[in-house]
């Protein structure tokens, strides 16, 4: 999953700068991104998974393009629990509610307006979380 655009510690985000998660930052941090998506299933579906060999591959239809994706079990695991409305409440953490908003929409870029808007939060909320120097689970502004 490549990022779209450059980041830059130059440019300063406002409410209309887009984020998505860049999965550079996780290949390249210390933390196990494997992990913090487990984390976002419910325990039932993290048993189910437990049982599956890791790289299990099924195909996956969209049902609204019909795109056939191929997805590893943790993947599919993932699209089918973003369809729950409990996978985002006003009890979800900001960062991991912005990111699972991400995991929902096959992080398509959003702005802090779109994400505020989401979340129930206020995009100033939104945008000083994510726009700060430490950069929250591969949340990061896109720069053209």
């Amino acid at each position: 999953m490549a990022s779209l655009g450059k980041p830059s510690a130059l440019v300063r985000p406002t409410l209309d700068t887009k984020f998505h998660i860049d999965y550079d930052w996780w290949e390249r941090s210390n933390d196990d991104l494997r992990i913090y998506l487990l984390s976002h299933l419910p325990p039932e579906r993290r048993s189910h998974l437990s049982q599956i060999s890791e790289g299990e591959v099924v195909d996956y239809i969209d049902p609204d393009t019909a795109e056939v994706f191929q997805f590893d079990a943790l993947q599919l695991a993932l699209q089918e629990s973003a369809k729950d409305p409990e996978f985002i409440t006003p009890q979800t953490a900001t960062v991991d509610g912005i990111f699972r908003i991400f995991l929902r929409n096959k992080n398509q870029p959003l702005t802090s307006r779109e994400l505020g808007e989401q979340l129930g939060k206020s995009p100033d909320t939104i945008l000083r979380t994510i726009s700060g120097r430490q950069i929250y689970k591969g949340i990061r502004p896109i720069v053209n």
